[in-house]
Order: C-alpha cells, then sequence, then structure tokens
C-alpha cells in the first residue's frame, strides 16, 4: 500500500538507497518504488537499476518534477520520498508501515529522522556542520511520506523551484494551509556527508534565488514558519556594498589623477597654471572613501571566514578553502538573491 519515489541524476550514492531497500521475504513488503531519471533526455547510459525497482524519466527539470512525475505514477494511498543520497535503516520497511498505519485524516504526510554521521576524531568541517541541519530541519524530502490525496489536492510539488531547495517546505506550508497535519515517524535514514568539492558552498548560494520566490508567497517571517535559522543575506549585502564602494571609489579617483595631469599639461602649455587650481580636490575624499569602504569589507569578510573556521578541524585545506570562498560568497549570493527577486517580479 506505499510507493516509494527516489528522483536522480545517476549520482554513485543511488546505489546505497537501492541496496538498503531489497526486498527481503521476512519484511512488510512495498507496492512499488519508483526511481525517476531526471537526466536530460537522450542519456545514453541506463541506470543501474534492480529489476524490482521501476525507471521513469522527467526529462532534467528538477526534482519537483521527478517527484510529480513519481507520485502522479504510484497508484496507493501513500507515497514516500527518498532523496538518491539517504540510507534508510535495516528497519526501515517495517518502521515505515508501523508510521503510516491508522493515521488520522488529518495528517497529511509523515517526516522520518534523519542521521547525519559525523567524524568522531576531529571537529566537522564547514560541509559537515551544513549537512548536519538535515538532522533538525522540518519537512525536508530527503524521506518523507504524502497521502497521495494530499499530494492531488496541493498539486504536488511546484516546479517553479528548479533545484532541490525549498521545493520540499513549499509543498509543506501549501498543505499546512489546507488544514493538514504534518508529523514526524520513528523510521530512521542515514544521509553521509557529500564530497561536493571545493566550490560547493558557492554553489549552493543559488539557493537565494529560491529564497525572494519563498519571500514573495509567505511573507517575511517565513522562515520563523518552518522553523529555519535566519541567513546571512543581510550581512552579505553590507560586505558587498563595502567591496564595490571601495573598488569604485579607487577608480574614480584613479580616473580623476588622470584628468588632473592632462589638466596640468593643458595648463603649463598655455601657460594657465592658475586655472587648474583646484582639481584635486576630491582625491582626499575618494581616497578616505576607499580606504574606509575597503576596510569595512576587510572587517565583514574576516568575520564571516572566521565564523566557519573557528568550529572546524582548522586544517590547511579547510583554512584555505574558507578563506578563499568567504570572499567569493557575498557577491555570489547577492547575484542570486537580484536574479531571484527580478524571476518573481517578471
Amino acid at each position: 500500500m506505499i510507493t516509494v519515489v527516489i528522483p536522480t541524476v545517476g549520482r554513485a550514492s543511488l546505489a546505497r538507497t537501492l541496496a538498503a531497500l531489497t526486498p527481503d521475504r521476512n519484511e512488510v513488503a512495498l507496492a512499488e518504488v519508483f526511481v525517476v531519471d531526471d537526466r536530460p533526455d537522450g542519456t545514453a547510459e541506463p541506470l543501474p537499476v534492480p529489476e524490482w525497482a521501476k525507471v521513469l524519466r522527467s526529462g532534467g527539470r528538477g526534482p519537483a518534477a521527478a517527484r510529480n512525475v513519481g507520485w502522479r505514477a504510484a497508484g496507493t494511498p501513500w507515497v514516500v520520498f527518498l532523496d538518491d543520497d539517504v540510507v534508510p535503516s535495516p528497519e526501515w520497511r517495517w518502521t515505515l508501515h508501523t508510521d503510516l498505519a491508522g493515521l488520522p485524516e488529518e495528517i497529511g504526510a509523515s517526516q522520518a529522522r534523519i542521521v547525519v554521521p559525523l567524524p568522531r576524531d576531529r571537529a566537522p568541517t564547514d560541509a559537515e556542520r551544513n549537512t548536519a541541519g538535515l538532522a533538525t530541519a522540518k519537512w525536508i524530502s530527503a524521506d518523507i511520506a504524502y497521502r497521495r490525496e494530499v499530494l492531488e489536492y496541493a498539486g504536488g510539488f511546484d516546479e517553479c523551484f528548479p533545484r532541490a531547495y525549498r521545493e520540499d517546505a513549499d509543498l509543506a506550508l501549501r498543505v499546512k494551509a489546507m488544514g493538514y497535519r504534518l508529523v514526524k515517524g520513528r523510521r530512521v535514514s542515514s544521509h553521509p556527508v557529500r564530497r561536493d568539492g571545493f566550490w560547493a558552498s558557492v554553489r549552493f548560494q543559488r539557493g537565494n534565488a529560491d529564497d525572494a520566490l519563498m519571500r514573495h508567497r509567505y511573507g517575511p517571517a517565513w522562515r520563523d514558519v518552518i522553523g529555519g535559522a535566519r541567513g546571512r543575506l543581510r550581512r552579505h549585502t553590507l560586505t558587498t556594498a563595502s567591496g564595490m564602494t571601495s573598488i569604485l571609489a579607487f577608480a574614480l579617483f584613479s580616473a580623476a589623477k588622470v584628468r588632473l595631469r592632462r589638466t596640468l599639461a593643458v595648463c603649463q602649455a598655455g601657460d594657465l597654471i592658475g586655472k587648474g587650481r583646484g582639481t584635486g580636490t576630491a582625491a582626499p575624499v575618494l581616497v578616505a572613501l576607499g580606504v574606509g569602504s575597503g576596510l569595512t569589507w576587510l572587517a565583514y569578510t574576516a568575520m564571516f571566514a572566521w565564523t566557519r573556521i573557528a568550529p572546524g578541524p582548522r586544517t590547511a585545506g579547510e583554512v584555505a578553502r574558507m578563506a578563499v570562498t568567504s570572499v567569493v560568497i557575498p557577491p555570489v549570493a547577492c547575484a542570486w538573491r537580484l536574479y531571484g527577486e527580478w524571476k518573481v517580479r517578471r
């Protein structure tokens, strides 16, 4: 009576997710397991999926669209969404059935408990701490079950969210607005930390565009509604504005120096030196503005970097990664937020 839907772009972690769902005669059976291939159409390599799972295609339109393809193909009262990088516990299948059995009609969804394994012999890195936040996040799609009729009433996941970010919170808020409650079950899934590379924290700033859509729909207090922590966008804005002001001030100062030299040359040629006086009076103001703004940028950037470095292992590689990305993140975050605001108002 339960369908499992796993959207994927073919990551290697999918094999572990599917291995944890392998049918066992001693366990309660799942009605269907759909693996939704969200790679662009025309991808040559087929997904390594066992025969007891069925592959559907969503054409590379993002995880929201992939989940919609999956639940619409389901014929069961409950649909469980799993990410392709989680590993259900050995007793997950049995606990899932006990979580959902006998739930009153007012319960629209049941979320699993997410465990993020962290190293025991050292402090976690910045990436590990970010992933660990999933353990306390509300209504994330890493492992959550929805009544199929609720998905129909709500229209499923909103495909305006193109990334695996905020589309789950948006659905939960719409379901709650319909009068349903969402609860946490007892089943457990593990979410290992992915190694996404040096620039992963910079790429994650794309989510600021989705935050703009959430603010537009649910107001300035939308983070409080979903229980999310306040972001750093305001500080990133101050950091970016300070850096841009410093660059602009010194650029204007350099241009003023060029104009001053040309004016003095003209004046000397025409024996009109007196008329060139006062040409550089703006220079001290520009220098002061540039230095002040530059120091402000440096202070904000250093504070941001230190908040990410201090809790971590402070290895040479981690410190270098935090130092470099802390310079890049503020302007990238602001750019994505501006793009999101433009897209919302378009």
